[in-house]
């Protein structure tokens, strides 16, 4: 079991940089009484790494963790077919998709399956992975939090034999 950092500061998100070590950055400055301004664009955009994704992934970070909020944001497009690795986050995370449809599955074989518009909460210390239907691509925007400063757990990938097992449950 390989441990990373994720989103606990700006270049974090759901999921990595190179080298394995998973998103992680400067923290924004949240020490002032200012409201801080992320224009579209500034922020880390990355290809997911192989060693975290099966299929191409593009991880595109809205908003970093910072002092006081200890969360941060990015916008997350699967390709047809692509997905995570199995993983856990300490703290849980938000998912909303804003194009397309989501499967996020669970070491027990649950597969839950949503559409633009619906988010899912997985709670702290879930096994799960996330990604797009063989059909078509998907994007899902994310809230993660951090504890004790991880933000994520990377564990090891995701079978093809499990996606199509998840596909298939989530059909029925």
């Amino acid at each position: 079991m390989r441990k990373s950092r994720f989103f606990s500061t700006v270049t974090a998100t759901v999921l990595l940089a190179a080298g394995g070590s998973c998103l992680a950055g400067e923290q924004s400055d949240a020490g002032t009484n200012e409201q801080t301004h992320y224009a579209k664009g500034t922020l880390k955009s990355f290809a997911g790494p192989e060693n975290l994704f099966t299929g191409d992934v593009q991880v595109d970070i809205v908003f970093p963790s910072n002092e006081v909020a200890h969360y941060s944001g990015a916008y997350v497009t699967f390709s047809p077919g692509a997905r995570t690795a199995w993983h856990m986050h300490p703290a849980g995370q938000h998912m909303i998709v804003t194009d397309g449809t989501a499967l996020t599955g669970t070491r027990n074989g649950t597969v839950i399956r949503f559409n633009e518009g619906e988010a899912v909460w997985c709670p702290p210390e879930l096994d799960h992975w996330h990604g797009a239907t063989p059909e078509a691509p998907v994007t899902h925007f994310v809230v993660t939090a951090s504890k004790d400063g991880e933000n994520v757990i990377w564990k090891d990938k995701v079978t093809d034999e499990e996606y199509e097992n998840g596909v298939a449950a989530a059909g029925k």
